[in-house]
């Protein structure tokens, strides 16, 4: 299949983070926490869709209202009651985001979002921070993902570094990059340049690099610092929204942003999104700010959001998922603890990550400084094992209400012990073969 796609796909995938040479996964199947592949593998899929896929894969509830919905018609470039009552449940259970518009991807809603933030201040630059990622338009994809932290420049003086090429200079200078968990960084950074700094864009777990958590009191302290130098606060909810809490990570937190997006587990794996915040700032359309999408609303994505959303607010779905993860945790640690490795977990149980230090890291800067081959191995090893988190360390697990079912947690447990014994032992017959060669080295110099 590889070899058929690379013929017509760049890289054989539809996304290069789906790309993994001759390794490369093709899916068959998904139900509950479990997916297949074409060649019949069954695997505990701890990727989930890189988490949308809050409830589980083939979620009857969600798709059996899908199914009756989209009978009526998908699209229209006219607006449904769907539409409407998924903006209606968005706003009810943030309990902060007064109007809200759906569209189709995380990367449109925080390009949207951007837009409105540069038209309601009348200022250009958006601030965001090292290692997170705000999807794949131009104005996100900055100081993203190098593994050599060299490339991002000084620790003082960060450089806005493109992720990749097609990136326009112009477009580039408008985006700042900040070290997240670092106040003093941001308010020497706003004492400098906030007379041309519309928002901040934050990601308030740093997914991008196994979820690190903020510090206690920096979600707090930037609210109130943006507030101070009269700049917007955009918290990107695509990962963390509907998640870590009903509310998402502003209840978790207790912080209320001014503008926020939505997407991933909204919509249980359709492609539902949205953005929204203040009645005052989205009021700005549709007379003064551009924002549309041919596929934004369609009624396949807003029916998965309302029922998505319902199940997430009318049952113990999110305690379901929370307490699950704190078991697989439990597991996870057990094992390492046997190996006397130093470690720690990032993140929520929702959506954790494993990160082989003894430090614990605080931004983008230390993750880069982790153990990540250790844990990268551990993962390709594990999907040997039937588990399948990302091969990618920057990837949390995404845990779902569905891998509370059966013995999946075991399962994972198993996994990850079983990986974690075969990493170590690779690593040391590495060590030695390294050892020997230059033991034979040193004797025939001598």
């Amino acid at each position: 299949m590889y070899r058929r796609a690379t013929r017509t796909l760049p890289g054989g995938t539809d996304s290069n983070f789906r790309a993994w040479g001759e390794k490369t996964i093709y899916v068959d199947r998904g139900k509950g926490g479990l997916v297949w592949d074409i060649d019949g593998n069954e695997f505990v899929d701890l990727r989930m869709g890189y988490g949308p896929v809050i409830l589980g894969h083939g979620d009857d509830r969600v798709d059996d209202y899908v199914n009756e919905r989209m009978r009526r018609g998908v699209s229209f470039s006219l607006t449904s009651e769907d539409e409407v009552r998924a903006m209606e449940l968005v706003c009810e259970l943030t309990g902060w985001v007064e109007m809200a518009r759906m569209t189709v991807s995380g990367t449109e809603a925080t390009m949207h979002t951007m837009r409105v933030a540069r038209a309601f201040t009348g200022r250009t630059k958006i601030v965001k921070f090292e290692g997170q990622y705000h999807g794949l338009h131009d104005y996100a994809l900055i100081s993203v993902t190098p593994n050599d932290v060299a490339d991002l420049g000084s620790a003082d003086n960060p450089v806005g570094l493109a992720w990749g090429r097609g990136i326009p200079e112009a477009v580039a200078r408008t985006v700042v990059p900040a070290r997240y968990n670092n106040i003093e960084f941001l308010r020497r950074l706003f004492e400098r340049d906030a007379d041309d700094i519309a928002a901040v864009i934050v990601e308030p777990v740093l997914g991008n690099a196994q979820g690190i958590l903020p510090q206690p009191g920096f979600h707090e302290a930037m609210r109130a610092l943006t507030r101070e130098f009269g700049i917007l606060l955009i918290f990107d909810e695509v990962k963390t929204g509907f998640r870590l809490a009903r509310g998402g990570a502003a209840e978790y937190f207790g912080v209320t942003p001014d503008l926020g997006t939505f997407a991933k587990a909204m919509g249980n794996g359709y492609p539902a999104a949205a953005f929204g915040g203040r009645r005052d700032i989205m009021s700005l359309m549709p007379d003064k700010v551009s924002h549309g999408g041919t596929y934004a609303g369609n009624r396949v994505a807003a029916a998965a959001a309302v029922k998505t959303l319902e199940i997430i607010r009318d049952t113990d779905a999110l305690a379901t998922i929370h307490g699950t993860g704190t078991a697989i945790r439990a597991g996870v640690k057990d094992a390492i603890d046997r190996k006397g490795l130093a470690f720690t977990f990032t993140g929520h149980p929702s959506m954790f990550g494993i990160v082989f230090s003894d430090v614990v890291p605080t931004e983008y800067r230390d993750w880069a400084n982790t153990d990540h081959e250790l844990y990268d191995a551990i993962a390709v090893l594990m999907q040997a094992n039937g588990a399948m988190p990302e091969p990618d360390s920057r990837e949390p697990w995404f845990i779902c209400e569905a891998h509370a079912e059966g013995d999946i947690v075991d399962r994972v447990v198993t996994a990850f012990r079983e990986a974690l014994d075969q990493a170590l032992e690779d690593r040391a017959h590495q060590r030695a073969g390294v050892e020997r060669s230059g033991a034979k080295a040193s004797l025939n110099t001598s």
